[in-house]
């Protein structure tokens, strides 16, 4: 499972909860006794209307799991440069897996690409990514994880509302407290969904009444598509395009903050690396490891991908093997200068925010807003603005 954080879609559906608990008698949002908190939460499920005899049958089995806490804190392979995660993530016989779940479920990506305009390679590669095509879709109770999650002080907001959709999900028939498992940020089936987000765009795919996206292929990928739609996916558009960018060019330019036509990047220097360009549409030109690394044009629908995960490089990696997936070649990883360990990253954050930049967090990981401030930095440096940082920007600071 490679969840950096729960999309900000949870956060959305966070604050539309809090609106319309009107002048409810407020309950502790996280901390203290767990076994208090977990009260506390019955009384919010009975105070929403829901049976209480239910609500304490839903409860009944809940515990504290240490382990989600651990998974929660341990993702240093978001920590890996681009190259390296998408070698590790996409092995030939993913792709080759990829392939032949294409054929076999040939018409249901025919139904979805009609319906939804999600073209196949996008959820075959989150479905190979989030599970493997469903081989192993993680092992955590999910309920367990949910409460332990809004019990934990660091994103209560995130995960609270969940807690809830699983209790709707439970009275529907389609959720059991003790035994529904998943990943450890609470994401259940195929394609690693929230509970909330099944209430909202489950699909019964293969039409036996449920929605089962922890044995159904048709439901999971039809739910994915639905989601994907909702989140703003344009219909038949592309995502991203490899490119070749030219030696020198005014790289603060570069980075999703910046859009513009194919033609105008064209006149900078910047190619596509096969073929034609994809679409007259805006268009960001994304170098994930600096000028003399791989080079993508990112396309609108690139950014849908960010409310399925917030981690970059996953994000890309993801995107990239969508387009793979449907016949692109390996990309060109270029000959970039050396990253920063975790560490040495660590050190450019603090002495990042010294300066007066917003870094997010200073975990190590090179994320938008540390991409951001590297990039700011390098321009007010005078050096070239292409926010990959490495040793030599490092020593400047």
């Amino acid at each position: 499972m490679l969840r950096i954080l729960p999309s900000t879609k949870v956060l959305v559906t966070a604050l539309v909860t809090g609106l319309t608990l009107g002048a409810a008698p407020a309950l502790a949002q996280c901390g203290g006794s767990f076994s208090s908190f977990v009260g506390g939460l019955k009384e919010e499920a009975r105070q929403r209307g829901h049976d209480a005899a239910t609500v304490d049958r839903f409860f009944a089995s809940v515990r504290q799991d240490q382990k989600t806490l651990n998974a929660d804190r341990r993702q240093g392979v978001f920590q890996l440069d681009f190259t390296t995660f998408a070698r590790r993530l996409i092995s030939q016989n993913r792709i080759n897996a990829g392939v032949a779940n294409g054929k076999r479920y040939d018409s249901v990506f025919d139904r979805i690409e009609a319906q939804y305009g999600v073209d196949r390679g996008v959820l075959l590669a989150f479905w190979a990514f989030e599970t493997d095509y469903g081989a192993f879709q993680g092992d955590f109770n999910t309920l367990n994880s949910l409460v332990t999650l809004s019990h934990d002080c660091r994103r209560p907001e995130l995960f609270r509302p969940q807690v809830f959709s699983a209790l709707e999900l439970y009275e529907m028939g389609d959720f059991d407290p003790a035994r529904t498992t998943g990943a450890w940020a609470g994401e259940i089936g195929m394609v690693q969904m929230l509970p909330g987000d099944i209430i909202e765009n489950g699909v019964d795919g293969d039409g036996d009444g449920h929605v089962s996206l922890k044995t159904s292929a048709p439901d999971a990928l039809m739910s994915g598509a639905k989601m994907l739609q909702h989140l703003g996916w344009r219909a038949n558009e592309p995502w991203i395009q490899e490119i070749d960018v030219p030696a020198e060019m005014d790289w603060s330019k570069t980075g999703l903050r910046t859009t513009m036509s194919p033609a105008e990047w064209e006149r900078m220097g910047v190619r596509p690396r096969a073929g034609q360009w994809f679409a007259n549409l805006p268009a960001s030109v994304i170098i994930p490891q600096g000028r003399k690394g791989p080079a993508f044009l990112a396309y609108p629908n690139f950014n849908v991908y960010f409310e399925w995960n917030q981690s970059f490089t996953y994000v890309l990696t993801a995107a990239y093997f969508a387009t793979r997936l449907q016949g692109a070649p390996v990309f060109d990883a270029g000959n970039p200068d050396p990253g920063l360990s975790g560490e040495q990253m660590k050190t450019l954050q603090r002495r990042l925010v010294a300066r007066g930049y917003d870094v997010g967090d200073v975990d190590g990981i090179l994320g938008a807003k540390s991409r951001e401030a590297v990039q700011a930095v390098q321009q007010e440096l005078g050096l070239p603005a292409d926010a990959w940082p490495t040793a030599a920007l490092l020593n400047r600071l």
